[in-house]
């Protein structure tokens, strides 16, 4: 089993800068990929960034540019820094991994930006 759990998310006014984190622990032998997501409520979850074990990274185009994930050297931890906020940005944010053959999610935290 695997467990996550996001912090460091607020509200922030527009333009200004937040660091997510999400630590794994239990059974983290085989995480391989983990991605932040975000979801607003009438709106399909979308994937916001990911990376693999190997450090390759992929964006969503809104945030390109703005937002940079990456991990601890144990690969158990995911930050993602965003930059430049938008309040279209405003969501709750929630990172997941694959451990074996399984997916795992977190609860979410709540990212408020304010104009």
């Amino acid at each position: 089993q695997v467990q996550l759990v996001e912090s460091g998310g607020g509200l922030v006014q527009a333009g200004g800068s937040l660091r997510l984190s999400c630590a794994a622990s239990g059974s983290t032998f085989n995480i391989k990929t983990m991605a932040w997501y975000r979801q607003v409520p009438g709106k399909q979850r979308e994937l916001v960034a990911m990376i693999t074990s190997g450090g390759y990274t992929n964006y969503a185009d809104s945030v390109k540019g703005r937002f940079t994930i990456s991990r601890d050297s144990a690969k158990t931890t995911v930050y993602l820094q965003m930059n430049d906020l938008e309040p279209a940005d405003t969501a709750v944010y929630t990172c997941n991994t694959i451990g074996g053959t399984r997916i795992y999610w977190g609860q979410g935290t709540q990212v408020t930006v304010s104009s």
